[in-house]
């Protein structure tokens, strides 16, 4: 066990360190330059060399490289070209969103999906069973933009019930801004269900036709004991998985939605640091998101040992 974890510490060692990489050799080779688009269009050449020498952009590729993976390597993520503070604050100070927002469209997608796949699976081949697997098809396939914007137009536009968009103003209480958060919540949360839903009926599929599944039935035991008890019980892996890798799309993915929203997370801090080729602000975010990516996959490995003891590392 120990030497398993050692083993996937060092490999999440090794692919951050292809991550930081590949992101900064993609953003550096990205068409733009920071310091013309902070200067504007009026500005001179000359204006925008000094700016440049200023920033550090002016040196080699590689040394500009050495110099932010030494960073790193002291735990600052570097200085923000546009906002003038560190990378760290900037996505702290926006982190409170897209967590909550993360969350709360997991537990939607969560609550939409795992019910109906495990009844789905239950009356395989039933109306119900074939209308489900329709709805997670058309769920997969609503791009997200337009499902928040009819959801905007009918629920807040129209009726009035939840806000158009936003976070709540500077003194809001927690309750409002989470308030604020339901309408892309649901958006999220309905598009990311389809996929649960799927995997959990397949994988509840593929147990229910196990041998001591008939054994229990024959005991005589009551078929919700049956199918929650020894069923899914033994189905959770490939469900745990595909919530785990559903909660990771959802904190790189939310990109859209806080664009749609206003949202003041790191999705709209990504965006509008691509927009002003903010270097510092996209290589850090990317970083993080990365990492939360690694962190998740572990975490759900380590899960499997609580829900399956027959698992061994």
């Amino acid at each position: 066990m120990i030497r398993y974890i050692l083993q996937r510490l060092f490999g999440m060692i090794v692919v951050m360190f292809l991550v930081v990489t590949i992101v900064f050799v993609i953003v550096r080779v990205t068409p733009g330059d920071p310091a013309a688009v902070m200067l504007g269009p009026d500005a001179t050449a000359q204006d925008i060399a000094s700016l440049r020498t200023r920033l550090g952009l002016d040196q080699p590729l590689a040394l500009q490289y050495l110099y932010y993976f030494g960073q790193l390597l002291r735990g600052d993520l570097g200085q923000s070209i546009f906002l003038n503070e560190p990378v760290a604050s900037a996505l702290v100070e926006r982190a409170e969103p897209t967590f909550f927002l993360t969350v709360f469209s997991l537990v939607i997608a969560s609550i939409i999906a795992l019910p109906i796949g495990i009844y789905s699976a239950y009356r395989r081949g039933s109306l119900f069973d074939q209308a489900a697997t329709a709805l997670a098809m058309l769920a997969a396939s609503i791009p997200s933009f337009w499902l928040g914007l009819i959801l905007i137009q009918s629920f807040a536009v129209r009726h009035g019930i939840f806000p158009v968009s936003g976070y709540g103003g500077p003194g809001s209480s927690f309750v409002d801004r989470m308030y604020h958060l339901a309408l892309p919540s649901i958006v999220l949360g309905v598009v990311s269900s389809a996929l649960i839903l799927r995997f959990t009926r397949a994988s509840m599929l593929d147990v229910l036709g196990d041998d001591y599944i008939r054994t229990a039935r024959a005991k005589g035991l009551i078929e919700r004991k049956v199918i929650l008890k020894h069923a899914l019980k033994n189905a959770l892996i490939p469900i745990l998985t595909v919530i785990g890798l559903t909660a990771a799309v959802l904190i790189s993915g939310a990109v859209v939605t806080e664009t749609i929203f206003s949202l003041p997370g790191i999705g709209n801090l990504v965006v509008s640091a691509v927009l002003r080729r903010d270097y510092p602000v996209i290589q850090g975010a990317l970083l993080v998101i990365a990492g939360l990516y690694v962190l998740i996959n572990f975490a759900i490995d380590m899960l499997y040992l609580l829900v399956d003891p027959r698992v061994r590392y």
